[in-house]
């Protein structure tokens, strides 16, 4: 039956190929069951009795054969084609559920959840790329425990499915237990993770992460699974990629709002500024003419010295807030940002001895100038530097690093030079982050205006370049600059 041939036996002790199953068992009758050419089956006939088959039994069993093997092929199409239309419904459900949410985490959770469900396993979960492409971040899981949830974050570069993401290709392990491709070997021994798919996110071309599947027994992905969580991935990345432009929409009118109130109170403080800048200059004037000297020991002498503190604090409040309010357009000329930033470094070098910080440069070379206007940079990079300094109060170490940046990553010629400031100070919350440059609605500064980030946000946006932060408390912060070439 093995080679597509019927086969009687009359006495099967004597056929070496026979199997013997029933003792009583003395002749037997089998032929094959075909579809469209290739053996799917047998259909096998025994009798106790020798030679109890003829060529007539023989024509009969294969008209059966015949007969039976269009029977179960055509079940077996209908059941696959129930099956399809079964995983098509689902899948539509599955689009229809998580395009109705703009929420990222709503959307993951959905996309988690139904990939458990469509797929049977013990666990799923989506990783998706962080800002830098170099590294993936657990964004949602279903069927996870502590210790997945827990787990570090994936090198793009060395990871497992850092190649899914690399070959944009679905990669499937049968015991991530025992894979030595496989990076949590012990957290997958400890969750009862067995069998492994995994498929990128895609979208536009570009990955943006991996869909992930785990079972607790070892189970083989048919290529009918695989383009079952192929589909789920490709809606999952158009919901993923929906929910992402919804949330820079609201960012965007976040900031739009900022701005308008920013440029109303920017404008009201200008005003009040230039209310307070007369008196306020009359007062020192006055204030150093009396030439108040106090004999040593006399406790008004202090209380004098802290007067002239506090109205060289307030004057400097007033510049601030006037330079804020100027509407000045840069002058834009080469600079070579390497000098000015070695520059700063000797300005400031007095005030960074004394706080106790380090100052390290780690300057790119041949960095190419940028168009600029030089002062407002200056300006811009001392602001940073400053609020280093008192983000560091028992001291630290601030290191400033400028580099270019290109279109493609790896080569291609440079279209951005990138200026980094990095502290080892106090760092900032998620909250503090989102508010960083609308500190003249808000600050929570015991000392200064509050304008040093604001100021720095609109030199950026008048040099056509971008501001960034990078911080989370007790972890210091990093603020990197970006400037067109």
């Amino acid at each position: 039956a093995r080679a597509g041939k019927p086969a009687r036996v009359g006495d099967v002790s004597k056929d070496p190929r026979y199997i013997m199953v029933q003792p009583n068992v003395r002749s037997e009758l089998a032929v094959p069951l075909e579809v469209s050419g290739q053996v799917r089956g047998v259909l096998n006939v025994d009798s106790d009795r020798l030679n109890a088959f003829g060529s007539e039994h023989q024509e009969l069993l294969q008209e059966l054969a015949l007969q039976a093997a269009k029977v179960i092929h055509n079940t077996w199409l209908y059941e696959q084609l129930r099956l399809k239309a079964r995983l098509f419904e689902s899948l539509v459900n599955v689009g229809q559920t998580i395009n109705s949410t703009l929420n990222l985490d709503d959307a993951l959770k959905i996309i988690t959840r139904e990939a458990c469900q469509l797929m049977t396993g013990k666990t799923s979960s989506v990783l998706l790329l962080d800002d830098s492409r170099e590294w993936l971040d657990l964004r949602a899981s279903c069927g996870a425990g502590e210790a997945y949830l827990n787990k570090p974050r994936l090198s793009v570069a060395e990871s497992l499915l850092g190649i899914v993401l690399r070959r944009k290709k679905p990669i499937q392990v049968e015991n991530v237990q025992t894979s030595s491709r496989y990076q949590n070997v012990e957290i997958a021994r400890r969750e009862g993770l067995i069998s492994l798919l995994s498929v990128p996110l895609v979208f536009g071309g570009q990955a943006i992460g991996a869909l992930s599947v785990y079972t607790g027994k070892p189970h083989v992905f048919s290529n009918e699974e695989i383009r079952i969580l192929f589909a789920l991935a490709d809606l999952s990345a158009i919901a993923i990629e929906k929910a992402r432009l919804y949330e820079r929409i609201v960012d965007v009118e976040e900031q739009m709002r900022q701005n308008e109130k920013l440029s109303a109170l920017g404008l009201l403080a200008a005003e009040v500024a230039h209310e307070i800048r007369n008196p306020l200059t009359v007062m020192k004037m006055l204030y150093h003419s009396l030439d108040l000297k106090f004999l040593k020991g006399d406790p008004r002498a202090r209380d004098a010295e802290m007067m002239g503190e506090k109205m060289e604090h307030l004057n400097k409040i007033v510049e601030q807030i006037l330079d804020f309010a100027r509407t000045a357009e840069p002058e834009f000329v080469p600079v070579r940002l390497n000098e000015l930033i070695e520059e700063l470094g000797l300005l400031t070098r007095h005030k960074l001895t004394q706080q106790n910080i380090q100052l390290a440069h780690k300057l790119e070379s041949e960095l190419p100038p940028v168009m600029a206007d030089a002062t407002q940079l200056e300006q811009a990079f001392l602001n940073l530097i400053l609020n280093a300094v008192e983000a560091m109060p028992n001291g630290g170490q601030l290191t400033i690093v400028s580099r270019t940046l290109s279109a493609s990553e790896g080569s291609g010629k440079p279209t951005h030079v990138v200026v980094e400031f990095k502290d080892t100070g106090q760092g900032m919350t998620k909250e503090q982050r989102a508010r960083a440059f609308t500190a003249l609605i808000k600050t929570t500064k015991r000392k200064g205006s509050g304008l040093g980030l604001a100021i720095v946000a609109r030199i950026c946006e008048a040099h056509r370049g971008r501001i960034e932060i990078k911080s989370n408390p007790g972890r210091g912060t990093t603020i990197g600059i970006t400037l067109p070439l």
